[in-house]
């Protein structure tokens, strides 16, 4: 993870593309959002959807494997160069969630962020906070989610 001071408003990361089959669509779903039109192609072709679909949570979710993965191998790469690595801190939470477009069985999601403002703690000034636009765009070009997540990153001790 790169320092917050090191982080400018505008920087952009592509986290990755996952496709979504009906196996994971229904398995998701029988754990975690359990509505037939998750779990059943006949009950989905019925419903305001029309066809098998994956639940929000679920490509919510995707996204944070996408994003964890990614910062991984940030920190892999730092670390190699011998560069050091900043904490990531927790997340306060995020705003303006959206599901913009049904994810059916058979769409590749591929997810992106961008960094859209920063400010140092009042509270601890040892950190800085980031926000952050976060969205999935299908494989026709449609965002199917989009949110504003926010999080604690390290800043740079003095004379760093």
């Amino acid at each position: 993870m790169k320092f917050w001071d090191d982080t400018v408003v505008g920087e952009h990361a592509e986290l990755g593309r996952h496709t979504f089959t009906a196996e994971d669509i229904k398995a998701f779903a029988r754990r975690f959002d359990p509505q037939a039109f998750h779990l059943d192609e006949a009950a989905a072709a019925r419903s305001h959807f029309g066809a098998l679909c994956a639940s929000g949570w679920h490509t919510a979710s995707t996204w944070m494997r996408l994003m964890v993965e990614h910062k991984r191998r940030e920190d892999d790469a730092c670390r190699a160069r011998g560069e050091p690595v900043a904490k990531l801190g927790p997340s306060p939470g995020f705003r303006e969630l959206k599901w913009q477009k049904p994810v059916y069985a058979g769409d590749i999601v591929a997810y992106s962020t961008e960094v859209v403002e920063k400010r140092t703690s009042k509270s601890r000034p040892e950190w800085g906070l980031m926000s952050i636009r976060n969205s999935g765009v299908n494989q026709k070009g449609e965002t199917v989610i989009s949110f504003t997540s926010t999080v604690f990153v390290e800043r740079r001790k003095a004379g760093s």
